[in-house]
């Protein structure tokens, strides 16, 4: 397939693919975190959405790393929570009309606290949702993946063993 390089970014790079501009960016997961009788999610600044947002703990995948181990460190990295049981719950593209850019979905369940090692200028505060407050919790949700996540959990609640 051929592609002309239009902007090489820090994060992405937008290319054109057959008339196309296609934001090609690299694959990244998310984690539906549930401990006890909460989910954790996190909130943090977001330039693009010009504010603080409120969403599942996230990342992109390092060169050569595999989606799970990618999932497992993000998870404690930015909310200090391992260990526990792991399902690939979906994989999907987060908008394809316009970027490549493929979500990999993790449930993970039965979770220990650790310490939370965020990365240099990542700056997040960490939020405990009780599982019964996450329906009406939906209406404030700006985030996809975070939509596509809690009601994921929504549909799989009752098979779940925090």
């Amino acid at each position: 397939m051929e592609r002309e390089v239009l902007f090489n970014g820090r994060m992405f790079d937008v290319v054109r693919r057959q008339d196309r501009d296609v934001v090609e960016h690299g694959p990244a997961v998310a984690v539906v975190a549930v401990s006890g009788e909460s989910v954790t999610l996190v909130r943090q600044e977001r330039v693009p959405a010009g504010g603080k947002v409120l969403e599942l703990p996230a990342g992109m995948l390092e060169e050569g790393e595999a989606p799970l181990a990618a999932a497992k460190r993000e998870l404690r990295e930015e909310t200090g929570l391992h260990g526990g049981e792991w399902v690939e719950a979906a994989t999907f593209f987060i908008s394809p009309g316009y970027t490549d850019e493929k979500m990999h979905l993790f449930l993970a369940t039965g979770l220990e606290q650790g310490e939370a090692t965020p990365d240099a200028g990542e700056e997040l505060d960490v939020v405990r949702v009780p599982l019964e407050e996450v329906p009406s919790l939906l209406d404030e949700i700006e985030d996809a993946k975070t939509l596509v996540g809690l009601l994921l959990l929504l549909r799989y609640r009752s098979t779940i063993h925090s």
